[in-house]
């Protein structure tokens, strides 16, 4: 091919239009690692006077689940966190209940805030507590109450995403708000130890960890494992606990998975790329594929995460790298 024939290639790219085929040598898709998700911050002081707004504004009935979903500024409209996830934050207040559906993408919640909700999952009721982990597996019949007498936040995390890009996405209601209970668990009960991980158990794992297993970017890390088959809780989503000890600096990391942060306890600094995060309980952040960062924390911080690690993994996408400084 040579500069001549240029004007040529245009009536040929033209021409081959309306046919809806276009020259593989003119493609505008990315060819490198990385999306098109920024870094986002959700400050937990900022949302929760928001979600006790939205209590006075729309009845649970009306709602379904009163959720303010966090959407990524990068993707607008579309409420996805990230390209490959969903998370939004859930209020449910004393007497509500959160009728019963089922759906096909998996699920899963962290308990933030507030004592005497659970979740019922295929008719297993769990009682939750703050720091709690809890799955959904996709297309399980699941519905939330709040028994107790005050309100209680979580965080929902679904891999919505996967199925819209699929063209999968199923979702059906039961006829009844509640789904028959057939089990209501205690607290480490081997009939649920596959739904439910409580925080009483991951705070005492990541206390025992010895300082040899302490990762110089991620500090102490546990990866959530489901206890019946040895793999990831969901499919598509893995899910982790990290303390940071005090006075800790960590080195510079990057990851093709993107991320999503929950402060549990404490605070920290997160410096994603160029920027500078304060990171306190509860707060929420967001960490695009393959942006580089590290963790700085004065005193102890506990991190709660999931990412899309384990579908990147099964299909032999993931790459990680400890960058030198």
């Amino acid at each position: 091919m040579t500069p001549s024939n240029s004007s040529e290639l245009q009536q040929f790219k033209e021409a081959i239009d309306p046919l809806n085929l276009l020259p593989l040598w003119e493609r505008q898709m990315k060819l490198l690692p990385g999306s098109h998700c920024v870094p986002a911050h959700w400050a937990y002081q900022a949302v929760r006077p928001l979600l006790e707004k939205s209590v006075a504004l729309i009845s649970k009935k009306d709602a379904d689940r009163r959720v303010l979903v966090m959407e990524n500024p990068s993707l607008k409209g579309s409420s996805f966190i990230s390209q490959s996830l969903y998370a939004g934050q859930q209020i449910i207040m004393p007497g509500e209940i959160a009728p019963s559906h089922r759906h096909s993408p998996n699920a899963l919640r962290f308990l933030v805030e507030g004592e005497g909700a659970y979740t019922s999952v295929d008719g297993v009721k769990m009682m939750m507590r703050p720091g709690d982990f809890v799955v959904t597996p996709n297309f399980t019949w699941h519905d939330h109450g709040n028994e107790g007498s005050q309100a209680v936040v979580w965080m929902d995390g679904l891999d919505t995403p996967f199925t819209s890009l699929f063209g999968a996405h199923f979702r059906e209601n039961y006829p009844q708000d509640i789904y028959p209970v057939t089990h209501t668990s205690q607290r480490l009960d081997q009939h649920c130890a596959s739904l439910i991980y409580p925080w009483e158990s991951s705070l005492d794992c990541l206390s025992q960890m010895p300082t040899s297993q302490m990762d110089p970017v991620h500090g102490f890390k546990l990866r959530y494992i489901n206890p019946k088959t040895g793999k990831d809780p969901l499919t598509t989503i893995a899910a982790f606990m990290q303390m940071l000890p005090k006075g800790f600096m960590g080195k510079t990391y990057r990851s093709t998975e993107h991320t999503v942060m929950n402060v549990a306890q404490g605070s920290c600094i997160l410096e994603v790329g160029s920027q500078t995060y304060h990171l306190a309980t509860h707060d929420v952040m967001v960490v695009p594929s393959w942006e580089p960062y590290r963790f700085l924390s004065s005193d102890m911080a506990v991190i709660f995460s999931f990412s899309d690690r384990c579908a990147q993994q099964a299909l032999g996408f993931w790459r990680e790298e400890y960058l030198v400084e």
